[in-house]
């Protein structure tokens, strides 16, 4: 028998529904993500950190869930929203449904929510925090705890991901190719990025958020990769000045909150988001090439490009729904960086190609 629960918002909106998690009470900030497909790899990406997610695509748990997807080993969302949960999931590779993984790994979960009045809401009056809960106390007391929660600007999150000691990742290495060895600064990564470094035929290091930049370059590695994470970037001032003393001595790629941060490092702003990019779906246009991609972003802050030199900064990729950027290189330094996840997991494939630049830059660099 399903448990009554309620999505309540910090404005005292009450959305009614039914468990189909962990009937717990769980607090974040309640965002949406318009991806038809990729539940599982959405609520383990550890970018979503602190987040309730809401899913626009009305049926969820289709195909259940598989361990082989997993962008990090357990469940990294506050919370997930849904209109219609599917309990039988039907795929072959389904391993348990949806509502049996949330339930194992604690994660508060709701169904029976109008997604579309709860989306339409976040789009107009931007992104807020909320409530998933089981308890039956009134609004007014819950609202207290929810008020007590801390907002998502100012927050640093990438201490609360970030692996504590430094490890080597092979899954998916091309044991034929030549190897090139990059270290990833893990801000919250992704498993997807770091298979897609090995299918390169990188030999791949994950390093702690806080690892000195001075313990990178003595390793002489060929390339960095700042990558992914949850949270405020500009709180995130160790990673800021770690980039500042590699940028000009190794060849750098930021994703997404590596982004970001590369943009602080280099003297720019940046500032959250209405409600974000959140989805498989969102058009970026190469500002080189004038190709359109089809990207898969999860952000809620972006870089502001007027607080960048342009005279230092080419700004490469433009996100064509509301012009915010979504990639640039350095003129003179090897130094390129993306908002959007080429990796995709889950999302399309269109930005693969910038795994090999990197790759190219970093093969360039070693032949100075």
């Amino acid at each position: 028998m399903k448990i009554p629960a309620r999505l309540i918002l910090q404005d005292g909106t009450v959305y009614d529904g039914e468990s189909f998690g962990s009937p717990t009470t769980s607090i974040g900030e309640v965002v949406f993500n318009t991806s038809l497909t990729g539940y599982q790899e959405i609520a383990t990406d550890p970018s979503y950190r602190f987040q309730i997610v809401v899913m626009t695509y009305p049926h969820i748990g289709n195909y259940g869930v598989e361990e082989n997807v997993e962008q990090h080993g357990t469940p990294q969302i506050a919370g997930m929203v849904v209109r219609d949960i599917v309990e039988e999931p039907s795929s072959i590779h389904s391993e348990m449904s949806l509502s049996s993984y949330f339930a194992n790994t604690r994660v508060a979960a709701i169904t029976g929510v109008d997604t579309r009045a709860l989306t339409r809401k976040i789009r107009s009056e931007g992104a807020m925090l909320g409530m998933i809960t089981t308890e039956t106390r009134p609004v007014d007391e819950l609202l207290l705890d929810l008020r007590k929660a801390p907002s998502m600007s100012g927050l640093d999150l990438v201490q609360r991901v970030s692996t504590e000691s430094a490890y080597p990742f092979h899954e998916g290495e091309d044991t034929r190719a030549p190897k090139l060895r990059v270290a990833v600064y893990d801000y919250g990564v992704k498993r997807d990025i770091l298979r897609h470094l090995t299918e390169q035929g990188c030999d791949v290091t994950v390093f702690p958020a806080k690892t000195p930049a001075s313990e990178i370059l003595d390793r002489h590695f060929d390339g960095v990769m700042l990558s992914n994470g949850p949270g405020d970037p500009e709180p995130v001032t160790y990673a800021q000045e770690n980039i500042r003393q590699l940028i000009g001595k190794v060849p750098i790629f930021g994703i997404c909150l590596g982004q970001q941060l590369l943009g602080l490092a280099l003297g720019g702003r940046t500032y959250k988001l209405k409600f974000g990019h959140r989805g498989g779906n969102h058009p970026v246009k190469d500002l080189r090439s004038g190709r359109v991609e089809i990207t898969a972003q999860n952000h809620g802050f972006t870089v502001d490009p007027d607080s960048l030199n342009q005279n230092d900064i080419e700004f490469t990729h433009i996100n064509l729904n509301d012009q915010t950027l979504e990639g640039f290189r350095h003129r003179r330094d090897p130094v390129m960086a993306v908002q959007y996840h080429p990796e995709a997991a889950p999302g399309p494939h269109d930005s693969f190609y910038l795994f090999n630049d990197f790759v190219t830059m970093m093969e360039a660099w070693k032949k100075k």
